[in-house]
């Protein structure tokens, strides 16, 4: 069985993990950790302890009206992809609580990343 490892939950509701396949389920933030629990199989879980946690990046869409999915950086495992849907910022907001402000960023647009790929090749 999953065990929290929170004391106290600060703020939970539904999201998407895109790990691999989409997983429907729980994330919770709490005072040790951001956690991430399925829906069907609460043995699929993911637990990220805020010291791990480098970087959230937020796809920031409509000049901030909109944020359809974020992701994780961690230190050492990689990065995780998450969704929560119109409870994003709230959730990005508590999450805030522990990760400083200046690693909380947001992404590339898609302009921005063409205009990168181009200035590459170019060589300027």
């Amino acid at each position: 069985m999953a065990e929290s490892m929170n004391k106290t939950v600060e703020y939970v509701c539904n999201g998407t993990s895109f790990l691999g396949l989409q997983n429907y389920g729980k994330i919770m933030v709490g005072d040790k950790s951001f956690e991430f629990y399925d829906d069907r199989n609460v043995e699929n879980y993911i637990q990220i302890p805020w010291e791990e946690i480098d970087y959230i990046v937020a796809d920031v869409a409509f000049g901030g009206r909109w944020i359809p999915r974020f992701e994780v950086q961690t230190r050492h495992n990689g990065n995780f992809r998450f969704s929560a849907g119109k409870n994003t910022k709230p959730l990005l907001r508590a999450c805030r609580e522990h990760v400083p402000a200046d690693h909380m960023t947001r992404a590339l647009t898609a302009v921005q990343k063409l205009s990168r790929g181009i200035k590459a090749r170019s060589g300027k």
